[in-house]
């Protein structure tokens, strides 16, 4: 059996030991829930994304360029191998996972968004492999380059990227403007796009632009910033994405098949400098968010719930919050319009980036810190 590279409750020490140690020992109490807090282990550093893979386990990517397996009983981490090289400087590295148990042809996997290092610049691309048996190895198996996307830039900016499947056979996941805001409305190449593909990579043949030489076919919709978070809710077939804005206006959007979300033509933000609008705030033909952060919020994520622990979150939008460091929860009434929103563990001051949940319904975030915790209702 492989002697795998392991460690309990963080490889690296722990990080910000006194408060994590606290953190074991909070409980909240909302208006309409009360929770408590427990840490699950700490020291993993910027824990950019996470996902279940059975009933205990959770794998992670750190924007590093690792991944690992926590062994949510134990604090064990089981780290991966196999991964390419990333372009890990600036927002760039390895960062969304997502699992996918079975495909059509029986085969699980795991999906992965990353930087890819090219000489023209870095690229986000969207990559599977085979979900290997860790009773026999760590080693992650058939790496496969899906969409190295037409998104390279001189800057380290602004790659988005989160996946989401759908109940149909797609999965979607999106790239932000690089830095360089007008290629969002180009569409000649990926930038500040949302795609949509089959599980296997291929082009959907009903994708909105297949066909058109004017936009490339993966693209199903565009004009976005940087696509932060994305959620497909099963429950009503709608996919969501948050995005960062400028000097405010960041946003919630419900993503359309073929539709432009303005940027940099509309936004609700400003310049970095003075007071200076970025475009309009509506333009007819494009797509207005369901909702804007003023001031920016800075999301990390995005969560639909669905679980059963906590049914009073059933259909609320969570966003972990990395400037003003809270999560965030926004209800959304039956027609998708976000009617309220709550912020949750302001007090503890972190920067909250990924969120998962778990067969029960329990919530769990990562921090820039290192730290996975979840929320547990009190008994």
């Amino acid at each position: 059996m492989t002697d795998f590279k392991s460690c309990s409750r963080g490889r690296f020490g722990l990080v910000s030991g006194f408060i994590l140690a606290l953190m074991m020992s909070l409980s909240y109490a909302y208006a309409d829930a009360s929770f408590k807090l427990e840490r699950l282990a700490s020291g993993l550093g910027v824990v950019w994304a996470m996902d279940f893979v059975s009933e205990h386990q959770l794998v992670f990517t750190q924007r590093s360029g690792e991944a690992g397996i926590l062994d949510i009983q134990t604090g064990q981490v089981t780290w991966l191998a196999g991964l390419p090289a990333v372009a890990a400087s600036g927002q760039g590295g390895l960062l969304d996972v997502k699992f996918l148990a079975q495909d059509a042809q029986n085969q699980a996997w795991l999906y992965f968004t990353y930087s890819y290092p090219d000489e023209f610049g870095a690229r986000t691309t969207l990559a599977r492999a085979q979900w290997p048996d860790l009773t026999q190895s760590n080693q992650l198996q058939n790496w496969q380059d899906l969409l190295i996307t037409e998104s390279a830039t001189g800057s380290g900016q602004h790659f988005g990227s989160r996946i989401a499947f759908d109940d149909q056979g797609y999965v979607f996941f999106g790239v932000g403007d690089r830095g360089e805001r007008q290629q969002s409305q180009n569409t000649r190449n990926h930038i500040g796009t949302i795609m949509r593909l089959h599980f296997d990579g291929r082009v959907p043949a009903d994708n909105p632009f297949v066909g058109n030489p004017e936009v490339l076919d993966e693209i199903w919709s565009f004009g976005h910033r940087n696509p932060q978070g994305m959620a497909f809710d099963f429950a009503t077939g709608r996919l969501w994405s948050n995005e960062h804005g400028p000097r405010g206006g960041d946003e919630i959007n419900l993503i359309q098949p073929g539709e432009n979300y303005g940027w940099p033509l509309v936004s609700q933000g400003q310049e970095y400098w003075g007071n200076q609008a970025i475009g309009v705030t509506s333009k007819p033909g494009m797509i207005d968010p369901v909702k804007v952060f003023t001031p920016s919020i800075a999301p990390g994520s995005l969560l639909l719930y669905r679980g059963a622990a906590f049914p009073q979150w059933q259909g609320s939008l969570f966003s972990g919050a990395l400037a003003l460091r809270h999560l965030n929860r926004v209800t959304l009434n039956q027609q998708g319009e976000a009617v309220s929103e709550e912020r949750l563990l302001v007090d503890l001051n972190e920067r909250i980036r990924s969120l998962a949940v778990d067969q029960a319904g329990l919530l769990y975030f990562s921090t820039d810190s290192g730290t996975i915790a979840r929320l547990r209702p009190v008994d």
